[in-house]
């Protein structure tokens, strides 16, 4: 149930309770594995391939593929909401490892590409959240996890 109140009244707006309401989590859903997706996919080029060598990234040639399938793989779970903790945890896997590798804004002098780096890093962390936060609570309604065996579970 998803309620809001206020600490200082006795009203509680219940969105759940609405039609509209019971779209609000695979809507959100869509849009936070979109980004998981949409970068995924160009983890495939050879574009991608040779800015993360250039970042450092050993065997860039294999993990940059490999990375790009967690988040393809990760992002899809999410949209549909199948399997969408463990797609969850395949985006932990992702944005970990991505955020302190590519995003390493501490070791950045220039101050414009400091900043730049720091915003790409509190956004991975925040998708981090987000992540940790559908690896324990699933999928929510209207996913295919809520149609398979009437549970949310691996």
């Amino acid at each position: 149930m998803a309620t809001v109140s206020h600490p200082n009244t006795h009203m509680t707006f219940d969105l759940s309770s609405t039609k509209a309401g019971s779209w609000v989590v695979p809507v959100g859903r869509a849009f936070f594995g979109l980004i998981f997706v949409l970068s995924g996919i160009n983890h495939f080029t050879p574009n991608m391939i040779a800015f993360a060598a250039g970042q450092g990234v050993p065997m860039a040639q294999f993990l940059v593929p490999a990375s790009g399938a967690l988040a393809l793989i990760g992002g899809l779970s999410i949209i549909f909401g199948y399997f969408a903790k463990f797609g969850a945890l395949l985006l932990v896997a992702f944005l970990v490892p991505v955020t302190l590798m590519m995003h390493a804004f501490w070791n950045i002098t220039d101050p414009a590409m400091h900043q730049m780096q720091m915003i790409q890093f509190m956004k991975n962390l925040s998708m981090l959240g987000g992540a940790i936060l559908i690896a324990y609570y699933g999928a929510g309604p209207k996913g295919l996890d809520s149609k398979r065996s009437g549970s949310n579970v691996l």
